[in-house]
């Protein structure tokens, strides 16, 4: 049987998500529901579809062909939604949107693969992200496996919440890995995430056992960790188990809101902020001062 997995996207010539030019793989699921997430789509290991309200011209192409009988609100009626994408095929404007697809691994493989001159003329290749990439460890390990063979540079993105033994083979492949590190108390890490952070710190302690060079990141929040004394406490952390490491320093942002709208879903709280460009230069300054090599990939 074919190997199979549910895909968020494939965004091809990406040069955020490691060195050179990339094509990044967005794998669904995620065991973290950060109140901020940009992907909310991702969170969960199903096919989804999108309504995007201000694309729609109200013809009703996407109710005519709808199993279920879903009117033109998607939103309105979502619990019924199958996500079968038949309105996503009817649709003549792109009012609707698969957002999440269950894909046949060696497609993804193979859709990758069309863009190698790019890596290989610009030093790039393939970055598993997500919704979280090792939520699917079966499929990361065929595709990895894979596209390690035919020589591909790999890059990972990861919130760290994982069991390191049942992906520590993936991991061995990666040239670089990004793990988050949202907060280090684990009582306002979970508020914030819906878990604690003790397996994301053991997981980042334990990348010292990997040849990969990585990247901590910080998705850096006014209102939930862009305070002097947690920027500093994680750099203490990283400098102490990780002394090699480099971090990242992430504002803030709202790209993701419209994805938000197109699931019905509520807006992340209004309270989240994004810091000053002051702040962000000072909060790096007190890593510099720890002895923190700073990466800068945006």
């Amino acid at each position: 049987m074919a190997m199979k997995g549910y895909l968020m996207q494939m965004q091809p010539f990406s040069v955020n998500d490691g060195d050179g030019i990339r094509t990044t793989i967005f794998l669904a699921g995620c065991p973290l529901h950060c109140k901020w997430c940009a992907n909310p789509e991702g969170l969960r290991q199903r096919p989804v579809v999108g309504f995007y309200a201000r694309l729609c011209i109200g013809c009703g192409a996407c109710a005519a062909v709808c199993p279920k009988g879903i009117g033109i609100d998607l939103n309105a009626e979502r619990e019924k939604c199958v996500s079968c994408g038949a309105c996503v095929a009817a649709c003549p404007k792109g009012a609707r949107k698969a957002l999440v697809s269950l894909a046949d691994a060696d497609e993804i493989i193979a859709e990758a693969a069309k863009h190698q001159l790019f890596y290989r003329n610009s030093g790039g290749g393939i970055t598993f992200s997500g919704g979280e990439a090792t939520a699917q460890p079966e499929l990361l390990e065929y595709l990895s496996s894979r596209l390690y063979d035919m020589g591909f540079s790999l890059d990972i993105e990861s919130c760290g919440y994982f069991e390191f033994e049942r992906v520590r083979s993936s991991l061995e492949r990666m040239d670089l890995i990004f793990m988050d590190l949202k907060h280090m108390d684990s009582a306002l890490h979970e508020k914030f995430t819906g878990v604690p952070n003790e397996r994301i710190l053991e997981n980042i302690k334990r990348l010292a056992e990997l040849s990969a060079r990585v990247v901590i990141r910080i998705p850096t929040i006014e209102g939930v960790n862009a305070d002097e004394e947690n920027i500093r406490k994680s750099g203490e952390f990283v400098k102490k188990y990780l002394p090699h490491a480099e971090m990242e320093l992430l504002p803030y942002h709202k790209f993701g809101f419209g994805k938000y709208e197109a699931l019905g879903m509520d807006l992340p709280d209004a309270a989240f902020g994004t810091p000053t460009k002051e702040k962000m230069e000072h909060l790096k300054g007190i890593l510099r001062e720890i002895g923190i090599s700073l990466a800068d990939f945006k």
